[in-house]
């Protein structure tokens, strides 16, 4: 069955069987059988040949009789193989059924019992619902690593000490069931961080969900993180599991967690503490098994501190918290994303074998990345698509400025006054220009500002709101 392509699976897939009978004919009547369907057939005499055939071999199906002379019967062939842990499908056969072989014969792994005598549509059905269920688990394998692969902890790619530290804190933590909240600005990251978390722990095998909160408007929020009954409210039309069913056992990832309302905000803490959710519209609590990880690239003790964000789900969520730093603050760690972006991109666009020259990367090591590593991502891309021959050279680069701060770039530009300043209206002010800049740039498009300015719809609307802009005219 390695020969099968990774990610496929057939109504009808064919393999490598063997067939362990102690009557030569039932061995030569199946041998013939199943070769014309295409499946590679090898035979035993006894249960002990059967053993010593499969080795450590991966055997696709082994149809194995029952009752043999000798030290191992059907019984042995079948416990042997789940010890050895071989990736083998066994079907039980035998002349002499009774209820509790049968059920012996289940209980200790087998695919299917089959009573002789037996018609070759029966066996061929068996066999080949033994194959497809095979087919399965080697491409569900094969997805596995691709997902494992792209999310596993070494792919947090980097060597500065930030990133080190915080591979050492993943290394300690991936298993806990303790809440982890991940802070870091736009583009750090943080979902990857999370995927690692769940994909290095126990909860691997189990559904790991994520949902942007501040994506999803307040009155559709808590149906979908707890679910609803039918006719819980208009539109109701039936019955929903939220999110947190979804996430049973697995991990549910929060992102943009400050965008949560108060209201909300009271309902997740209630769940995190009782380990319990209630659909809308139902009296009846349901039991819940979720590790949640939560992410905001807001500062949430100055949430807390103003009152927009509740001081005990706060508490509540950062019983770990993982910083995950910006990128002008890992410079060293430029050049290993730049190769795995080029690893990346330049096989999608048929460009493999791309390098970079020294020229470019000193330009892409010195920019400050507002964006980070998404913007860092998007510049390889762009640069991919953009270059000629083999290599990637500066003019295919945009022009890369580091953007300094306003007011404080260097001595001469910022005077502070003599008589002091209010620091909350200056940085008011500033962010009122900002805004303002981002609006014009945007045509007053005030979906597409907020996307400019790396936060989301609702935070910029809280923002409009809080500087007195909400009245300016919305083309959005």
């Amino acid at each position: 069955m390695s020969r099968l392509p990774a990610g496929e699976w057939y109504a009808l897939a064919v393999g490598s069987v063997l067939v362990v009978d102690d009557e030569r004919s039932m061995r030569e009547f199946l041998a013939i059988c199943l070769r014309r369907e295409g499946h590679e057939v090898s035979v035993a005499a006894s249960g002990a040949d059967a053993l010593a055939a499969l080795g450590d071999n991966a055997t696709d199906v082994v149809i194995t009789d029952l009752r043999m002379p000798g030290e191992v019967d059907g019984l042995g062939v079948l416990r042997a193989i789940k010890e050895r842990a071989l990736p083998t499908e066994v079907i039980v056969v035998t002349a002499y059924a009774t209820p509790e072989t049968a059920i012996a014969a289940m209980k200790q792994g087998a695919y299917d019992y089959l009573t002789k005598p037996f018609k070759v549509d029966d066996i061929q059905a068996v066999i080949g619902r033994a194959m497809e269920k095979r087919a399965l688990i080697v491409a569900n394998a094969a997805l596995r690593e691709q997902v494992s692969g792209r999310y596993r902890l070494a792919s947090l790619i980097g060597k500065s000490r930030p990133m080190q530290k915080l591979f050492a804190l993943i290394g300690k933590i991936h298993s806990a069931r303790s809440s982890v909240l991940i802070t870091g600005e736009s583009g750090t990251g943080k979902e990857l961080v999370a995927r690692a978390l769940h994909t290095e722990g126990t909860r691997a095998d189990h559904p790991f969900v994520a949902v942007n909160c501040g994506a999803i408007p307040d009155e559709l929020m808590e149906s979908e993180l707890f679910g609803h009954v039918k006719g819980a409210f208009t539109g109701a039309h039936a019955d929903k599991s939220g999110l947190f069913q979804h996430a049973d056992r697995g991990t549910l990832f929060l992102d943009e967690i400050g965008e949560l309302s108060l209201g909300l905000q009271v309902k997740l803490l209630r769940a995190l503490q009782e380990r319990t959710i209630k659909p809308v519209g139902s009296p009846e609590e349901i039991d819940i098994d979720v590790r949640v990880i939560a992410a905001t690239n807001r500062e949430l003790e100055e949430e807390v501190a103003r009152g927009a964000f509740r001081s005990d789900l706060y508490y509540r969520l950062n019983v770990i918290e993982l910083r995950v730093a910006p990128l002008r603050q890992r410079r060293e760690d430029i050049p290993l994303l730049v190769e795995h972006f080029l690893r990346r991109y330049g096989p999608e666009q048929n460009r493999s074998g791309l390098t970079i020259t020294p020229e470019a990367m000193l330009q892409l090591r010195d920019y400050d990345y507002p964006g980070n590593v998404r913007e860092l991502e998007n510049l390889i891309e762009r640069a991919v698509t953009l270059s000629a021959g083999t290599r990637i050279d500066a003019d295919v680069l945009p022009e890369l400025r580091s953007s300094p701060r306003p007011g404080v770039q260097d001595g001469a530009a910022f005077e502070f006054p003599e008589q002091g300043l209010d620091l909350d209206q200056v940085l008011s002010d500033y962010e009122r220009e900002i805004i303002r800049r981002a609006l014009d740039r945007t045509g007053g498009v005030r979906t597409k500002a907020a996307q400019l300015l790396g936060i989301s719809f609702r935070s910029l609307r809280y923002r409009l709101r809080k500087l007195g802009l909400d009245n300016e005219n919305d083309p959005s």
